[in-house]
C-alpha cells in the first residue's frame, strides 16, 4: 500500500471516511508451473504537505514519510511473499508432492496523517488583528472577516503576485496564551506554521500593549518548536487609518526600537503601507532562496535481504524460534497435512533448526512456535 501526492487533493476528508483499507490479493499459480498473479498495489491519494505516521502496538508514533512535492510517494505497508507451488517440493523420489504453501499475509499498519499547509510567509497576530482584511487585500484569498475574535478557525492560503514574483501567505488563525499546550486550539493553529519560510507579525495597534501581545506569541512559538521563533520575521502595526493608532506610530516605533525590531505602519483596510510591506517580504524570501544549501543526494534503497539468523528461547515449556525468515516460511506451510509437516521438519534441519532445538533441551510433545504458527515436536 502506498500514500502517493495529488496537487488536486486539499483535505484529508474523503481519507479520513474510511477506516480501513487494502491492497489487491494475490491469485493462486497455475499448471504448467505458471505462477499466480500479484496482488494489484493500493494507491491512496493525499494532498500535498502531507506528514505520515506509523502507530507502534505500544501507541508510541515514528515518522514514515513528509510528502510535501507533488508525485511523492511512500510505502506504508507491503504485500506478503507468494509461496511456493507442489512443484517446487518434488524430489527424486517424490515426483508428484501433494503439498503447496499459502501466500504470506501483508502487512498491517496503523497510520496517523496530518496535514500542514505549504506556505512560504505566515501572517502571525491576536484574534481581531486584522490578517483576514491584509490576506484578503493582498492576494485573491476570501476568508471570513468580522470585528470580533476568532473569526478565522482553521488556515487559509492565499497568492500574492508581484510582477513575476509571486508567494504563498498563510493565515495562521489568532494565537493566544497557553497556544503551545493545545489552548484554544493551538497544536491545530501552531502546526501549519511549521511550513512557513517567513512570518509577517501583525500587531493591533488599539491593543494596550502590542509588544507584549507579539512577545507573548513569539514564546508561544519557541515552546511549540524552538526553530519556529528563530524565523525570519517582519513586524507591522496595522489600523493606522483610525486616529488611536495614527496618534501613538511615535510611542509603538520607540518600544520596538527598543526590542532591535523596525515595524512597519500599515492599514489592511485602506492599503496604507502595504505595498512596502510586500516588497521587502519578497526580498526576504529572495534572500532566503540564495541561502538556501543544494538538498542532498537522495539515498539509494536497496531490499533489505531477509536474514537467515534465528535464535531458540524457552518459556513455560513452549520452543520459540525467532527469525524473519524461518516465521514466515512456517505460516505459509500445510501443517495441517502429514507431508506439509514432514517437509517442514525436513527443511528445519537442514536450515540448523532441529539442531538448535535439541541443544535447547526439547523433548517429544513440547510445543514449538514459530510467529503464529505452531506444531509439536516430533523427535
Amino acid at each position: 500500500m502506498l500514500l502517493q501526492t495529488d496537487a488536486s487533493f486539499s483535505t484529508l476528508w474523503e481519507i479520513g471516511r474510511r477506516r480501513y483499507w487494502r491492497g489487491g490479493r494475490g491469485q493462486h499459480g497455475r499448471g504448467s508451473n505458471r505462477h499466480g498473479r500479484r496482488g494489484e498495489d493500493l494507491v491512496i491519494r493525499v494532498p500535498v504537505g502531507t506528514e505520515v505516521r506509523r502507530r507502534a502496538e505500544n501507541g508510541e508514533l515514528a515518522l514514515v514519510g513528509d510528502l510535501t512535492e507533488a508525485g511523492q510517494t511512500v510505502v506504508v505497508a507491503r504485500g506478503g511473499l507468494g509461496g511456493w507451488g507442489n512443484a517446487h517440493f518434488a524430489t527424486s523420489t517424490n515426483q508428484a508432492p501433494r503439498i503447496a504453501q499459502r501466500g504470506q499475509k501483508g502487512e498491517e499498519a496503523r497510520l496517523v496523517l496530518d496535514l500542514k499547509l505549504l506556505s512560504d510567509v505566515g501572517i502571525l497576530g491576536m484574534p481581531n488583528a486584522g490578517k483576514s482584511t491584509f490576506l484578503a487585500l493582498i492576494s485573491a484569498a476570501h476568508p471570513k472577516i468580522a470585528s470580533y475574535p476568532f473569526t478565522t478557525v482553521e488556515p487559509v492560503l492565499g497568492v500574492v503576485e508581484m510582477g513575476y514574483r509571486t508567494f504563498v501567505v498563510a493565515e495562521i488563525p489568532g494565537l493566544i496564551e497557553g497556544a503551545h499546550r493545545g489552548i484554544g486550539l493551538g497544536h491545530d493553529f501552531l502546526r501549519h506554521a511549521e511550513r512557513a519560510r517567513v512570518f509577517v507579525h501583525l500587531l493591533d495597534g488599539t491593543r494596550p500593549d502590542p509588544v507584549q501581545d507579539m512577545q507573548m506569541i513569539n514564546g508561544e512559538l519557541a515552546q511549540f518548536r524552538e526553530d519556529l521563533a528563530a524565523k525570519p520575521q517582519l513586524v507591522a502595526v496595522n489600523k493606522i487609518d483610525l486616529p488611536e493608532v495614527a496618534n501613538r506610530t511615535a510611542e509603538l516605533r520607540e518600544l520596538l526600537a527598543a526590542t532591535h525590531i523596525e515595524p512597519f505602519f500599515i492599514s489592511a483596510a485602506t492599503g496604507r503601507g502595504v505595498g512596502q510591506l510586500l516588497e521587502r517580504t519578497a526580498q526576504e524570501l529572495s534572500a532566503l532562496v540564495e541561502q538556501a544549501q543544494p538538498p542532498p543526494p537522495l539515498p539509494v534503497i536497496r531490499p533489505r535481504p531477509r536474514s537467515g539468523r534465528f535464535s531458540v528461547s524457552v518459556s513455560n515449556g513452549v520452543y520459540s524460534v525467532s527469525g524473519e525468515w524461518l516465521e514466515a516460511f512456517a505460516e505459509m506451510m500445510p501443517l495441517e497435512q502429514e507431508e506439509g509437516r514432514a517437509e517442514f521438519w525436513r527443511r528445519l534441519g537442514r536450515w540448523g533448526v532441529v539442531g538448535a532445538l535439541r541443544r535447547a533441551g526439547i523433548q517429544p510433545g513440547a510445543k514449538v512456535r514459530l510467529g503464529e504458527a505452531e506444531v509439536e515436536w516430533e523427535g
